[in-house]
């Protein structure tokens, strides 16, 4: 799914390749695009901020660089991702699920690394749905015999 996007014909004529990848997380969906990069450090722009503006906690930012730092590409791609519904922890996850199916278009060999690590593979958790007569998915009222 290799696409080419081409800038407008006031901004220039250059076209510029990426990789795009969908990634799910309960109600969260992130998409990310890769496109190459020269830097030593990670490139990552979520919904136009910086990532670390954007993921306030370092474990939240790990989380989002994981499929980067498994499969040695650290510096290599600079991801502009679009995220929305959910939690800030399942954009996360789903921002990485994202990413590694971008970096598995364009190195079909990384499926190996990535596949035992999990990331390939949608987290199908999420919250159960609330049964009427109950006061949460499960729990009932409280019942008395006498």
């Amino acid at each position: 799914m290799e696409k080419k996007s081409e800038k407008s014909a006031q901004g220039g004529s250059a076209l510029g390749r990426y990789f795009e990848g969908v990634g799910r997380r309960k109600t969260s969906v992130a998409r990310a695009r890769l496109s190459a990069s020269k830097g030593k450090e990670i490139e990552m722009t979520v919904n136009g901020k910086p990532y670390k503006d954007y993921f306030s906690t370092v474990e939240l930012r790990q989380i989002a660089e994981n499929a980067f730092h498994k499969s040695n590409l650290a510096g290599h791609y600079k991801v502009s991702a679009h995220v929305n519904g959910g939690g800030i922890n399942s954009q996360a996850e789903a921002l990485r699920h994202g990413i590694a199916r971008a970096l598995l278009e364009t190195d079909p060999e990384l499926r190996k690394i990535l596949k035992v690590e999990g990331y390939l593979k949608r987290d199908p958790r999420a919250k159960e749905r609330r049964k009427f007569g109950l006061k949460k998915a499960r729990k009932a009222p409280q019942w008395a015999k006498r």
